[in-house]
């Protein structure tokens, strides 16, 4: 079997991959933390991934999991547990230096209890809110994606509630061009939670993550309205073709997660627009980006 790689692409005006902090640099700090957002931001990164979820009383957190047992020391669903509950969790030291590979428990097995890690930027849980207050303070453009966790049992108060959060930030106003590209994206695996986003926020662009090629996808077409795909790596890996199609149908293609080198190769040769990387100082680095 060839493992030749498709000719890469080099079409007139074609922009550099776009490089996007997969939950921060969460290989080097801990996932969904504002030390990881700070992190990829100096690391040259282009854009930050983030996944929100609402908490019992209304505020959108940044955290991947229904439940928050792997990412911190409680227990529980996001969707039951109030701000004030996650704020006193630990949602960092899992990650701490001296651990296995991120192991609770096995942190600092031979460290003083007093040298772990107290920095509230590695350990609180971290709001949507205050992450776009970060990224307003930069000193230089840094993009958002933003994936809506679904099925949850808020419905469509997450859509609602994100919608309100992005209008105070201003990222809900029309582009000034037609060529301007707005720095807020929002990404999910759900066309439902898309088309509510579209409905509320016509200037916001919509990812449609997909994790398997369905037949109706595999020409390149998306949902009614959504104009980027989202492919995982492993699509791209059995169908390069895909990106192409895509292309071909008037779609950007944004792949996650691509951490290997092989993988970002392929990427680069197949030209997708944008990767979402753990590593987006290394990848930078392997695309020539910095």
């Amino acid at each position: 079997m060839s493992t030749a790689h498709p000719a890469q692409d080099r079409r007139p005006g074609r922009h550099p991959i776009s490089v996007v902090a997969h939950r921060g640099a969460s290989e080097d700090a801990p996932e969904h933390t504002l030390a990881a957002y700070r992190k990829a931001i100096e690391d040259g990164a282009d854009a930050l991934e983030c996944d929100v979820r609402l908490t019992a009383d209304g505020h959108l957190v940044c955290v991947h999991d229904r439940r928050v047992n792997r990412t911190s020391n409680g227990r529980g669903a996001v969707s039951a547990l109030e701000l004030a509950d996650l704020a006193t969790l630990d949602f960092g030291s899992w990650k701490e230096p001296g651990s296995a590979n991120g192991t609770p428990g096995l942190r600092y097995a031979n460290e003083a209890p007093d040298l772990r890690y107290e920095d509230p930027e590695r350990t609180s849980v971290l709001t949507l809110e205050r992450l776009l207050e970060l990224v307003a303070d930069a000193d230089r453009r840094v993009e958002l994606a933003i994936e809506t966790k679904h099925p949850t049992r808020w419905a469509g108060q997450v859509e609602e509630r994100l919608v309100e959060l992005l209008g105070r930030f201003g990222y809900t106003k029309p582009a000034m061009s037609a060529d301007s590209t707005p720095p807020v994206r929002v990404m999910s695996f759900s066309a439902r939670s898309l088309h509510r986003l579209r409905a509320a926020a016509p200037g916001i662009p919509g990812v449609y993550l997909m994790q398997f090629l369905r037949p109706r996808y595999r020409d390149g077409r998306l949902p009614v309205g959504v104009g980027i795909a989202g492919p995982g790596i492993r699509i791209l890996r059995s169908h390069p073709e895909y990106v192409a199609k895509a292309h071909q149908a008037g779609h950007q293609v944004h792949v996650w997660t691509v951490n290997e080198p092989a993988d970002v190769e392929l990427c680069q040769a197949l030209g997708v627009d944008a990767v979402i990387t753990n590593r987006p100082k290394q990848v930078r680095m392997q695309l020539g980006l910095g």
